[in-house]
């Protein structure tokens, strides 16, 4: 088989397609597994999160899961600053 232009450009998006239909078909069997519970990090009585993440959970391991058996006021920090794009400073006072 001769590859020409033509040919590579729709072998590309053959290949794009594919990988965007087995992405597609892990996700929906990861939820399958999970039983439908929603975000990992949500703990049972949280509203489950969307799809598209428009749902964020309460802050602080009470809202977790499977919350850390360890709770630094630094941990606090970080988990009520999300989603920002940077945590807070670790050596820094928190009031």
């Amino acid at each position: 088989m001769r590859f020409t232009r033509t040919t590579s450009i729709f072998a590309t998006i053959g290949a794009a397609a594919l990988g965007y239909m087995a992405v597609t078909a892990y996700q929906r069997a990861s939820d399958r597994r999970a039983g439908g519970r929603g975000g990992a990090a949500l703990a049972d009585d949280e509203k489950h999160a969307t799809k598209d993440f428009s749902t964020t959970r309460s802050a602080g391991p009470s809202a977790m899961r499977d919350p850390p058996k360890e709770w630094s006021r630094a941990d606090e920090a970080s988990d009520e600053s999300f989603p920002a794009s940077d945590p807070p400073p670790v050596g820094s006072r928190i009031d």
